[in-house]
């Protein structure tokens, strides 16, 4: 007969001596099982402090994520020391036993205790963050995850990479989402010697205004780089909130730059040698007939200098031609055709309208009637109101015959308003005598409590008094903004102000 009386000896026999107590197999599935819960559970609050708890409080997942590994980690070791004080282990004998290993250990581990810090370390100082957009050594991407040995950064490919802590803290990395979503992409084009840089200027500023990613304000900026002995290099400076697609903003930017380039006569640099070097590869007819070259297409008609019909609008007739040059690089021209929308009713204001040709008329629409209010013809302005007080457009501008607009965006508008008060009393002067301007804002305005009765009576002291508030709530916004912004970031701005003084 076979018995199983050897089974409870073989799980309770002493196995390992440790001071006044031995370890037995029973022992050790005990003090594994406990610690397998303790574990269980450090992962289970982690999981439910940052997906679910500090969601609810408004987090950010960053601070969620760190939030709750601190927790788990603080869960974790406490039930660790009970599990084993528990189970009435002796920490005098371990300490022998973990002395007498740690010598030895010591320098196996050293990367792993490096890697362990250096995650304590991201995880308590928040300078990155999980979901942030980061470069690192030739890699672009999110952070997903930040554990105590290494971070999980998933590239635009699609594949996650995994980095040592170490890696990270000891290396430059450039988060490209630490203060806001918001960057700053640079085109570099290279044109021929003897191209105007107005033209240029205006050619990549009607590219940067016509891409929907491309904020306007901070506005789009075109510095002339230098002189160069192969042509002349302009650098175009856009803002955006999809930094992550930079790659594509870019590539959108140079398709409208090189269209618009092309539309003016401007060569790039090394495109007129390129052409010149290209052999003649038309086909000759059968019967030894000499083959005509095709006729040339006729060029687009060329668009008068922008300076020219700038200066002759009474606004600007007194500016010199450095003033000239720096209005030229606030805005682009655009071509409006006859019956052509130019905004529609209920869009956020986005550019100061100057007509410099035609006439743009505004129509106010409903469910049965759609009739004119007023229009504005060649030197008259519009947009001012939806800019500076930030309400939609209340009816629908559309061009009643061919036009030709010189769209200023808003952030350079506030910049002209600063810098320029004569601008600024001007615009302030035609609100005031528009009146059925003013009365088509009424309803949203009021709405808003913006406009009050008392304000009707002298409307040109309540828009200056709007204007003011406006340009002093920007100025506090700019110094506010320089004071968060790293050096880096902050001599960016420096630089723009330069070199927009420069121009």
């Amino acid at each position: 007969m076979i018995t199983l009386d050897w089974l409870p000896r073989l799980f309770t026999a002493p196995l390992i001596p440790l001071g006044r107590h031995s370890l037995s197999l029973l022992w050790l599935l005990q003090v594994g099982g406990l610690l397998l819960v303790v574990t269980a559970a450090a992962r289970l609050l982690r999981f439910v402090l940052a997906k679910r708890v500090l969601v609810w409080l408004g987090l950010p997942e960053g601070r969620r994520e760190a939030i709750g590994t601190l927790l788990a980690l603080g869960l974790a070791a406490f039930g660790y020391v009970a599990v084993a004080q528990g189970m009435g282990l002796d920490f005098g004998a371990l300490a022998v036993l973990f002395g007498a290993l740690g010598v030895g250990v010591g320098f196996g581990l050293q990367d792993l205790t490096r890697n362990l810090s250096s995650g304590l370390t991201l995880l308590l100082e928040g300078k990155l963050k999980v979901g942030d957009l980061i470069e690192f050594d030739s890699t672009c991407g999110y952070i997903r995850e930040i554990s105590f040995r290494s971070t999980v950064i998933r590239t635009f490919q699609g594949s996650e990479i995994v980095l040592p802590n170490a890696m990270i803290t000891n290396a430059p990395v450039h988060n490209l989402s630490y203060a806001s979503p918001d960057g700053r992409v640079d085109v570099v084009v290279s044109v021929m010697h003897g191209s105007d840089p107005l033209v240029v200027t205006e050619a990549l500023l009607e590219a940067a205004l016509a891409e929907p990613q491309v904020l306007v304000d901070p506005p789009p900026k075109v510095v002339f780089q230098q002189i160069g002995t192969q042509g002349l290099e302009f650098e175009l400076w856009v803002w955006t909130t999809a930094i992550h697609s930079q790659a594509l903003l870019r590539s959108g930017l140079n398709y409208a730059i090189q269209h618009g380039l092309s539309a003016r006569g401007i060569h790039l640099q090394g495109e007129k040698q390129m052409m010149q070097l290209l052999p003649s590869r038309v086909a000759r007819p059968q019967g030894g007939e000499t083959p005509t070259a095709p006729a040339p297409k006729p060029p687009p008609m060329p668009l008068p200098a922008l300076e020219q019909q700038l200066a002759a609008i009474p606004c600007f007739s007194n500016l010199d031609a450095r003033r000239l040059r720096e209005l030229v690089g606030s805005g682009a021209r655009r071509r409006v055709s006859a019956g052509e929308v130019l905004i529609h009713k209920g869009e956020d204001g986005r550019a100061l309208h100057l007509v410099l040709e035609g006439r743009i008329a505004a129509i106010h629409e409903t469910d049965r009637i759609s009739r004119q209010l007023f229009s504005f013809g060649e030197g008259e302005f519009f947009g001012e109101l939806p800019l500076l007080l930030q309400v939609a457009y209340p009816t629908t501008m559309w061009a009643t015959e061919d036009s030709l607009v010189f769209e200023i965006p808003s952030g350079s508008f506030r910049e002209l308003l600063a810098a320029r008060p004569d601008f600024a009393e001007t615009v302030s002067q035609a609100v005031a005598r528009r009146s059925d301007v003013l009365r088509s804002y009424e309803a949203c305005l009021r709405e808003r409590g913006l406009l009050e009765d008392v304000d009707l009576v002298n409307p040109l002291q309540w828009f200056r008094d709007r204007l003011r508030q406006v340009l002093v709530n920007r100025a506090a916004d700019t110094t506010d903004r320089l004071s968060r912004d790293p050096p880096g970031q902050r001599q960016d701005s420096a630089d723009l102000e330069k070199s927009s003084r420069s121009r």
